[in-house]
């Protein structure tokens, strides 16, 4: 038993909120820029590539987010 690992430090609650809520912030401002650039790309000659960066930043904070979180 003397071959186990410590446990790894964790953040403490009030990071982990913050880390969060920051998360959820930059998340939600990426989504939005999705839908709306989507819309402009379809519709104008708004570049393709923006909704595409916004859509991966997007699931990078959600992905963080729920690792934060659990």
């Amino acid at each position: 038993m003397s071959d186990l690992e410590p446990r790894r430090s964790r953040l403490p609650r009030s990071a982990r909120q913050q880390r969060a809520y920051n998360l959820v912030l930059a998340g939600g401002a990426a989504s939005v820029v999705f839908v709306v650039g989507l819309v402009l790309a379809l519709v104008t000659s708004f570049p393709g590539w923006v909704p595409v960066v916004a859509l991966i930043i997007a699931v990078a904070c959600a992905a963080m987010f729920r690792r934060t979180v659990s």
